[in-house]
């Protein structure tokens, strides 16, 4: 019986380490990413854990969250507001993001690591939540203007008839030119993992 046993165990061990492994090679959906991560709180998990590929303990990573949260140092957090956050993170946030693969949870020992997700996950979401310009409204309401000019000019509207197609075309490229410059700018600058703060709070300053 006790060599059955073992081999029980061995099997259940094997079939655990293979499934930790499933979880984490399989990509994730931007559906899955954005479930997860729609959540202020466990943006600001990804961003420590970014800051720091180490093993860190669940009480700092509490303590870095609420003075993020609450917009105060680390030594200004009060007990009650550590507390908060140490609870949900540990209860509810942290196994969340575990069981996608997204970090690596040990409740036992409080530690909290991560993993090739952690990494990749602005791969998958490069704008965070709630902060997104509207810059298809944008390009669309551009598309319209460029339209408009262009019945214009085809029927000969007074002023703009007055310069040349040439002209216009420049005015219109450039318009594109420069909107889309400045979009890959601004997506560049809110990738989760940008700086040292958090995008939300770094673009408060």
């Amino acid at each position: 019986m006790t060599e059955v046993a073992q081999q029980l165990r061995t099997e259940d061990a094997s079939t655990a380490d293979s499934d930790e492994h499933d979880v984490t090679d399989e990509p994730l959906s931007k559906g899955e990413v954005f479930e997860v991560l729609r959540n202020q709180r466990r943006r600001y998990v990804v961003q420590y854990l970014k800051q720091d590929e180490r093993p860190v303990e669940l009480g700092d990573l509490a303590q870095q969250v609420a003075a993020w949260e609450y917009d105060t140092t680390l030594e200004g957090v009060t007990p009650e507001q550590r507390k908060r956050v140490y609870t949900t993170l540990q209860q509810t946030h942290l196994p969340k993001m575990d069981s996608t693969g997204i970090l690596r949870f040990d409740s036992d020992r409080g530690l909290i690591e991560s993993t090739d997700r952690t990494r990749d996950i602005s791969v998958y979401l490069e704008i965070v939540p709630g902060r997104e310009f509207a810059w298809r409204e944008l390009y669309l309401s551009m598309g319209a203007i460029s339209c408009a000019l262009a019945a214009s000019l085809w029927l000969e509207i007074y002023p703009l008839s007055q310069f040349s197609d040439l002209t216009w075309l420049s005015v219109i490229a450039g318009m594109f030119t420069v909107t889309a410059a400045a979009h890959i700018y601004y997506e560049r600058n809110m990738r989760l993992g940008h700086g040292d703060q958090p995008p939300e709070l770094s673009y408060n300053e």
